[in-house]
């Protein structure tokens, strides 16, 4: 008798698709993190659900043509938090030659074959969009999608959690070796689990965990720091910037939170997974992106926030961060009970990628798999029209507020006609611990979607940490009282 035919170590973005389709098959899960989901990596990208278009700078036309597939199939999937925007490129043809640019929006536009989203076009010196630059120049527009990132790992694990798989955030795998044609894993707290096949898909921790596991995988990761940060609105509108560099890399400018632009992304290796913090040169990196094309001239004193996350690439040999492949390599060790390890992936292909790992997984095991989530919605992804669903829930609720409720709709999707089902005055929220966050999101966020700390919710969860309006103390306070409550 096994615990469960799967134990899932990561509780990112791959884990968690991995356990959601996994999952929808029927297969039983049990998915182990030592930290909150999407706590490190998947919560530090530039949240975007994109093809890649500078990848084709390095012929990775099979990523790129999956990246733009699964970006459609994904923004039918969840229009509360991945919805298409606009990017504007201007051009610069010193750094690369208009033909080629164009080039390489044309095979964008048609390497996914049919897409719902605008095709790219050319912009003319003088056009609106290219207004708020500091220098006048040409460029062109294309398509991507915004995605909230943790909240995509968090809904996948609502998926899996809703089809049997257990999830259990703050536990860290200790250690598990092959046993009696089994996995026998043991976790802190003392609890002990045997599974069928046991995936690795810790991220910066891949190698440290396959330590764990006494396994050493035969591909190896290649740690690539990402580093954004969060200034003051640069431009008005709901279109985002690509910025191309003197090195030839490209920085995002981009709408964010309570009208501020966030600004990114770093490429730099670095050997230790808890390296995660910016550097005085990425700072500076990153001030002298946007100060070089935009007319307001930032300083470290403009600086909101910051954040940064460890990428875990496969190690393809390449001499730069910047060219490492995005792609991902799935490693199966079926020389006893199946160890799958994950090296490298994105957000944008973490379902494609699930469902591969999946298949992989299927005959060593004895099973007959088939694809689940090629058309299935995540949670709270059922609306349709995103802006007539939030006119249903300003209708609905109208003590909410403008802000509050399109935060909300954003966030939850359908999943807010359950947390708020009962609930016809703003008393019947609950306590407000400021910026509009109750203590009826507070308790669906814990009870739902394993909140435990301020961190988790004002954070991950939410942003509302960037409001600076929540006293954490007393959210905690809180939090503490349904931990009690629980355990009294």
């Amino acid at each position: 008798m096994t615990d469960c035919d799967l134990l899932i170590i990561g509780g990112g973005i791959n884990g968690t698709a991995i356990a959601r389709e996994a999952a929808l098959n029927g297969l039983g899960v049990i998915l182990v993190d030592k930290g909150d989901l999407a706590g490190a990596t998947s919560s530090a990208s530039t949240k975007l659900i994109h093809g890649g278009l500078r990848y084709l700078e390095f012929f990775e036309f099979k990523l790129v043509r999956e990246a733009l597939i699964e970006r459609e199939r994904l923004v039918r999937m969840a229009p509360h938090i991945i919805y298409p925007m606009q990017f504007v490129l201007p051009h610069d043809h010193a750094l690369r030659p208009w033909w080629m640019v164009r080039a390489g929006l044309f095979l964008y536009d048609h390497l996914g074959g049919r897409m719902s989203l605008p095709r790219s076009r050319g912009l003319k010196r003088g056009s609106p969009l290219l207004a708020p630059l500091a220098r006048s120049l040409p460029g062109f527009s294309y398509s991507d999608a915004w995605v909230d990132d943790a909240r995509l790992v968090v809904l996948n694990a609502v998926d899996a959690a809703r089809h049997g798989a257990e999830i259990l955030t703050r536990t860290e795998l200790l250690s598990a070796r092959r046993q009696n044609g089994l996995w026998r894993a043991y976790l802190a707290g003392g609890r002990e689990i045997t599974a069928r096949a046991i995936v690795n898909a810790a991220g910066p921790w891949v190698a440290e965990a396959g330590g764990r596991l006494g396994v050493n995988a035969r591909a190896g990761a290649r740690l690539i720091r990402g580093s954004h940060i969060i200034v003051p609105g640069l431009f008005d509108g709901d279109h985002a910037y690509i910025l191309q560099q003197p090195d030839r890399r490209i920085v995002f400018a981009i709408p964010y939170e309570n009208g501020t632009t966030l600004v990114g992304t770093t490429d730099v290796a670095v050997e230790d997974p808890r390296d995660a913090q910016i550097s005085a040169a990425e700072t500076d990196y990153l001030l002298a992106a946007v100060n070089r094309y935009f007319p307001r001239q930032l300083s470290r004193g403009d600086i909101i926030a910051t954040y940064a996350g460890i990428r875990s690439l496969y190690d393809d040999g390449a001499s730069e961060a910047r060219q490492v492949t995005r792609d991902y390599v799935l490693e199966l060790d079926d020389s006893g009970p199946p160890l799958l390890s994950v090296f490298g992936g994105k957000i944008t292909t973490a379902r494609h990628l699930g469902e591969v790992a999946v298949e992989r997984l299927a005959a060593p095991l004895g099973l007959t798999v088939r694809p689940m989530t090629l058309d299935r919605p995540l949670p709270g992804g059922e609306i349709g029209d995103f802006a007539a669903f939030l006119a249903r829930v300003r209708r609905q609720w109208p003590f909410l507020g403008e802000a509050r409720s399109l935060r909300m709709a954003r966030a939850y999707g359908g999943l807010l006609d359950e947390m708020l089902a009962g609930v016809e005055t703003e008393a019947g929220l609950g306590e407000d611990f400021g910026a509009g966050l109750t203590a009826r999101e507070v308790d669906w966020l814990v009870t739902r979607e394993w909140a435990l700390t301020p961190e988790d919710i004002l954070w991950r969860r939410t942003k509302i940490g960037l409001t600076g309006a929540v006293d954490p103390e007393r959210l905690a306070a809180h939090l503490a009282g349904m931990t009690s409550g629980r355990t009294g």
